[in-house]
């Protein structure tokens, strides 16, 4: 097996924990809302993203390129065949092939906030509609919206990052084990990706079938007033605009107990989706850093208890 054609395995990244969770859970419940990752680059994310399409089965990554135009991404209508022959004529843009699928933008902030707008709303529907000329045709276009980006390139409108399920923001590993070992399974890909593969053959069928129980078991878990009560006090305390992050935050934290194994929603699983959930949607200062504004949640976290 040639390099090219091998996808470095999910379970054999090191660290960047809470990226790999984020990722983990929109495959457990493809409605979160997607994921925006912000990091400096050589951190691992274009390989997650690619490596966690390889966990579920028929899962693909559709990649959409920043230099996308609109009739590449929602597709073409044919107007004048339309006219001449009365009938219409679709030609699938990104969106259609994306249905069921990760649709994935590298350094999406450097994308056209049009696309951007139409994106998200193709992710928050699940149907995309393209209209011209007084003619339309709509189809399904249930997929994945993740995201990368680099801050020192530029950011995201505040309106935009709000429609995003979660984020994480990564870095590189600062301890000098982790670093090597890095090194070491990239070195060891690379010269043999077969091998490679084999070696973690287990570990890769072992988290497929623990996302596909979590997917059965976030179906019938329940959840308390008190969690939808420390979810809203959690808001509230963070100061975030709207409703949307007290529904996400809940259905996060639905997720992350069933890919837990548990059969409730617990505090816990509140307290580790608020990191995910609502980091991007607190109020801020230009260029204060996510782990400031994490910090911040951690704190206010601890303060609050359901009544």
């Amino acid at each position: 097996m040639k390099a090219t054609q091998a996808v470095y395995p999910f379970s054999a990244i090191v660290g960047q924990e809470r990226m790999k969770t984020a990722l983990l859970l929109n495959l457990i419940n493809p409605r979160l809302g997607g994921v925006l990752i912000q990091g400096e680059k050589g951190t691992a994310k274009s390989t997650a993203v690619r490596a966690a399409a390889q966990l579920m089965p028929g899962v693909d990554v559709v990649n959409l390129p920043v230099s996308a135009t609109e009739d590449r991404v929602v597709g073409t209508l044919d107007i004048q065949h339309a006219l001449a022959a009365g009938e219409k004529r679709f030609e699938p843009g990104l969106l259609a092939r994306a249905d069921g699928h990760i649709l994935y933008v590298d350094e999406i902030n450097l994308l056209d906030d049009h696309i951007v707008d139409v994106l998200l709303d193709a992710a928050a529907s699940g149907v995309n509609t393209v209209e011209r000329e007084g003619i339309s045709h709509s189809h399904p276009s249930r997929f994945i919206l993740v995201g990368t980006m680099n801050p020192e390139e530029g950011d995201l409108r505040t309106q935009l990052l709000d429609r995003f399920g979660l984020f994480v923001e990564v870095g590189g590993e600062t301890e000098v084990e982790l670093r090597m070992e890095v090194i070491r399974r990239r070195l060891a890909f690379e010269a043999d990706p077969g091998a490679f593969l084999e070696c973690y053959r287990m570990e890769q069928a072992e988290l497929t079938a623990q996302l596909e129980a979590a997917r059965e078991r976030l179906a019938s878990l329940v959840y308390s007033d008190g969690i939808l009560e420390l979810a809203a006090q959690i808001s509230i305390a963070m100061q975030v605009d709207g409703h949307r992050s007290d529904i996400t935050l809940v259905k996060t934290a639905a997720a992350l107990a069933a890919y837990r194994g548990a059969r409730v929603i617990q505090e816990a699983h509140l307290h580790e989706a608020a990191g995910m959930v609502l980091p991007h949607r607190m109020k801020r200062t230009p260029f204060a850093a996510a782990d400031n504004r994490l910090e911040t949640l951690r704190e206010t976290l601890g303060r609050l208890k359901p009544a």
